[in-house]
């Protein structure tokens, strides 16, 4: 963009143009009219256009007329025909993204309330290899209730009664503050939890009370001292708070495993600056490991230290599996010291981001499925998965994913994307610029303001409560009474084109204690012995 149109933009954004160019056409038709006898119509038309982005400033419906006020129409304009040019000349609504056509327009039609019923059968193709489906029974059940909950730290001071689907970590900075009000009231209504992402809990997340999974990265936003390192004081004063009911030691990302978070400058507002203490105009990046432990027992020191200064709450860790014996090691460290986090979440490659680097996103940490098996796998060899509870987080969005993931071994499942796109999100893939169409993920509070939140507290809550109900259907017509019955045998995948496998071939189980006996499963064998307590280091 030239520079004399940024400084333009500045005062007067190129977005509201169109709309300006209403004005411009109706004075210089109602001169033509007036001097040179001209027909009013052309009048007529200029000012109707002008009614209409009045209109469209003012409606809180659509964010993207808000923000695009006349010009914006077209997008609307486009997606009615969309169906009808994808089908001949683009895509199929099964290409995916990162998300596609389909899984996006499940999330607004639950989000609204609408239908999401289907016409005339699958559009996928069921002969392809990798397709999956869960394996129903002949004698389904009959579910009473959608309101399914699992309890994490049971034993603790303050264990957490928490939903099976929950907002995954996203923090204000990355979402706009009328996104990060409209997910805790949809989540308060909804009675599940929202996870503050590294960012620290803002004004913002106590407007409407809802239940908060702290995530303390390794900036230590929101509990750091003024030279960056953790401050037991601060910590202190956020975790003891009631809305807090889950502290997250955030390990690594999925989308950018072992590079830390990063906020664009663009995005670093000046009450971001003043939350997180970073300076204006510059990259928000958390340093890519933590100053407060470098070792599996000092981590393990770490989250026994977070429990008691918050007064009992669970606290757990998240990561995307990397190196198999680094997680091993952090396994012999909960043996060594008899401390054992709460929870583990385990995020995928395949999960979002606002900003990171491409190789990091497409080449770098394991995928959420293999990394779920792998976790719930050590867990069982060191006999510790009935004390630890699995999240899992990473493209979910549906009630199948959700029984998928809780089928190789999650206790519950987080959403990000998910409930951005219940909020309006369109997957512009414009996060890292500060320039979302739907005020979802910026910081300019004029595009912000196109979020209309108590229509978008309904739509949050909405697409949980939808999600949760097909859920409970799938779970039914599997013959089960509770998701956590889910087991790798109920899954199928077709893996050639005449060999089917369950998920219980495709992704074994240890025996409970096998790694304390000394396994020879090749997946775990060399990393068990390579990994110590002591070191993130392997033993070669």
């Amino acid at each position: 963009m030239f520079a004399w149109v940024s400084r333009l933009d500045h005062y007067f954004p190129i977005r509201y143009w169109a709309w300006a160019l209403c004005f411009v056409g109706l004075a210089a038709s109602l001169f033509a009219w007036a001097r040179m006898g001209m027909d009013l119509w052309l009048a007529i038309v200029f000012l109707a256009l002008l009614v209409v982005g009045v209109r469209d400033l003012v409606q809180t419906r659509h964010a993207v007329l808000r923000n695009y006020p006349v010009i914006g129409h077209l997008r609307f304009l486009l997606e009615f025909i969309r169906p009808e040019m994808r089908q001949y000349f683009i895509e199929s609504d099964s290409e995916a993204a990162p998300f596609s056509r389909q899984q996006r327009s499940l999330v607004y039609q639950r989000a609204k309330g609408d239908s999401d019923k289907r016409p005339f059968g699958t559009q996928l193709d069921v002969g392809a290899l990798g397709y999956e489906w869960i394996n129903h029974s002949l004698q389904p059940t009959v579910l009473s209730t959608h309101d399914f909950r699992v309890t994490i730290g049971a034993g603790r001071a303050q264990p957490y009664s928490a939903s099976l689907f929950n907002i995954s970590a996203m923090s204000f900075g990355a979402l706009s503050a009328n996104a990060i009000l409209a997910l805790n009231a949809g989540a308060k209504r909804g009675n599940f939890a929202h996870d503050t992402g590294e960012g620290s809990i803002s004004r913002h997340h106590r407007v409407h009370g809802g239940d908060l999974i702290w995530e303390v990265a390794s900036g230590y936003f929101g509990c750091c001292n003024s030279d960056g390192s953790f401050s037991e004081e601060r910590f202190t004063a956020n975790a003891c708070d009631p809305q807090v009911k889950l502290i997250e030691l955030k390990l690594s990302q999925g989308a950018k495993p072992g590079h830390g978070g990063v906020l664009p400058a663009a995005k670093v507002s000046e009450e971001i600056s003043k939350i997180r203490g970073v300076a204006m105009g510059e990259d928000c990046i958390s340093p890519a490991s933590h100053r407060a432990f470098s070792t599996p027992i000092g981590m393990m020191q770490f989250i026994a230290e977070m429990r008691r200064l918050s007064g009992g709450k669970p606290a757990g860790f998240k990561l995307c599996i990397g190196h198999t014996w680094e997680f091993l090691a952090i396994c012999k460290a909960m043996l060594e010291t008899g401390i054992y986090p709460d929870f583990i979440v385990v995020d995928g490659n395949e999960g979002g981001t606002g900003a990171a680097p491409l190789e990091f996103m497409d080449h770098l940490g394991m995928p959420m499925r293999e990394g779920v098996n792998f976790v719930n796998n050590a867990l069982i060899g060191i006999d510790a998965r009935d004390r630890i509870k699995i999240g899992a987080s990473g493209k979910i969005a549906t009630a199948f994913d959700m029984a998928r993931a809780m089928a190789i071994g999650a206790d519950w499942c987080n959403s990000a994307r998910g409930f951005m796109f219940s909020l309006g999100c369109i997957q512009s893939l414009s996060c890292h610029t500060d320039r979302c169409p739907t005020g979802v993920a910026t910081q300019d509070p004029t595009r912000a303001r196109a979020l209309y939140v108590p229509l978008k507290i309904d739509r949050v809550h909405n697409y949980h409560h939808a999600t949760l109900h097909s859920l409970t259907e799938l779970i039914a017509a599997a013959g089960l009474e509770h998701p956590q019955e889910l087991r790798p045998i109920h899954f199928s995948q077709r893996t050639s084109t005449t060999k089917v496998q369950t998920f219980a071939q495709l992704y074994p189980a240890l025996r409970p204690g096998e790694l304390l006996e000394g396994t020879e499963d090749p997946r775990f064998r060399d990393a068990w012995q390579m990994a110590q307590a002591a070191s993130f280091q392997p033993v070669l």
